[in-house]
């Protein structure tokens, strides 16, 4: 639904860029959504609301991280005036740079803003990126239309056209459900009650289906605050299942003695391919943990002890090519790790993304894990394992003890239900590779080194 993004951390930001602030249900269904217009006689109003028409243009997926639930915008066609415009509510400004932008990302800084053009400009923008778009005629009674044209003309003033942007609650698609449901006089809103089957993690994993490498970064980044069931008014922050609800209401317009669909005169503007799903990354991440590991554990063999001995009681049968996989292996999981921690973490303590806080899965990738890359680096490199004074060996298999028994913990956690997070994929994936890397490393990267006194 955003329009742009730069850099590795803005993409991830602007993928989840307000997957935040997740209430319990009953706190979100709030009978008024929408704030009271004051000064309402100083709108100016078209003289006939039945020549005025108003447009749901509904906008397909696209093949970028930041456009992969697509979009939404209201049309308004008024005849009398011969004036014909797109309002979409999708805009935000990076004139304030990549390093800013990226940083208020983080910190839940998410300005967005309602933006006007004629529908050639709009509409050209989505035919360069390839994207199908719907329009549907919304069929109002002319004094729904005005309820609908205040709000917009509301919207527009200075001090509201910027807004703080909340991905599942409050986007360009919401406040076009937002508008409608105070047109319908709160009838949208209380017909959708029902809850879904489906989580919001689910519609994100989803969405997300063309970018494995997303789709798995956000189901780790993301807490339990995103696991529990939406509601069908919830749902419709998604561009396509508000289509798909507003075609099965019903409007007040009655013709020739029959009740319109509150949808109608449905086109497709423009259509093309939607970006193909692709395998589950998970599988792709168990394949490339899994394997190795494997291969190293076959490759594990126990020495003799000798009394000059600096090596450990295990080391790797063909110890140049194994160590230089260990290290390989180690060097990915490390940055990774470290990487995917250090975000979980300081989103913890500095970020306004709630879902950011209390990740369980922080007991599996921590911010220390970065100091790995420096001991895969000499595996990688020299083909044997690193020799270290008895203290740092000791301390380095302490910190591999508190991993392994944070390991166990979070399968308690996660098994029982405690965390209420939704971590099965983690669990069959990559907790039993992270664990058999952690017992290699162990058992096998180290030694430490044995002094004998000649006093």
């Amino acid at each position: 639904m955003a329009r742009a993004a730069t850099g590795i951390v803005l993409l991830v930001f602007a993928a989840m860029s307000g997957i935040d602030n997740v209430q319990a249900a009953e706190e979100l269904l709030l009978p008024d959504t929408t704030p009271e217009i004051v000064d309402i006689s100083s709108i100016r109003m078209p003289r006939d609301f039945s020549r005025v028409d108003f447009y749901l243009l509904t906008v397909d997926v696209g093949d970028k991280v930041w456009d992969n639930f697509g979009h939404t915008a209201l049309r308004v066609v008024d005849n009398e005036s011969n004036s014909d415009l797109v309002f979409n509510w999708g805009l935000f400004d990076i004139s304030v740079g990549n390093v800013t932008f990226a940083s208020n990302f983080l910190r839940g800084i998410l300005n967005y803003q309602l933006g006007v053009s004629p529908p050639a400009w709009e509409l050209g923008r989505y035919e360069r990126e390839q994207r199908t778009v719907w329009q549907d005629k919304i069929n109002l009674t002319n004094a729904q239309k005005a309820t609908l044209y205040q709000r917009l003309a509301w919207n527009l003033r200075e001090e509201n056209i910027v807004y703080s942007y909340q991905y599942f609650f409050d986007n360009c698609t919401t406040r076009v459900r937002d508008y409608l449901n105070e047109a319908l006089g709160g009838r949208l809103q209380e017909q959708s009650r029902a809850l879904s089957p489906r989580t919001f993690r689910d519609e994100v994993k989803a969405h997300y289906a063309s970018v494995p490498y997303v789709s798995v970064s956000l189901d780790i980044l993301m807490n339990s605050r995103i696991d529990r069931r939406m509601s069908q008014w919830e749902e419709m922050f998604l561009p396509l299942r508000l289509r798909q609800e507003l075609t099965r209401f019903a409007s007040d317009v009655v013709r020739n003695g029959q009740r319109l669909p509150l949808l109608d005169e449905s086109r497709i503007l423009m259509e093309f391919q939607p970006p193909a799903e692709k395998p589950d990354g998970y599988y792709f991440l168990g394949a490339f943990l899994f394997v190795p590991v494997m291969v190293l554990f076959f490759n594990l063999k126990k020495i003799p002890l000798a009394s000059f001995s600096s090596q450990t009681g295990f080391t790797f049968r063909a110890p140049g090519l194994s160590y230089r996989l260990l290290g390989l292996l180690t060097l990915a999981l490390s940055l990774v790790s470290g990487i995917y921690g250090l975000i979980m973490t300081v989103g913890w303590l500095e970020s306004g993304h709630l879902d950011l806080h209390h990740n369980l899965n922080l007991l599996l990738f921590w911010p220390t894990d970065l100091l790995g890359f420096f001991f895969a680096l000499r595996w990688l490199f020299s083909g044997r394992g690193c020799a270290m004074s008895k203290t740092s060996h000791s301390l380095i298999i302490f910190y591999l003890l508190c991993h392994l028994l944070a390991a166990v913990a979070y399968i308690l956690m996660a098994v029982t239900g405690i965390a209420e997070q939704n971590v099965s994929s983690l669990l069959i994936f990559v907790v039993p590779a992270l664990t058999g890397l952690t017992l290699l490393v162990w058992n096998a990267g180290f030694s430490a080194i044995r002094r004998i006194s000649f006093s």
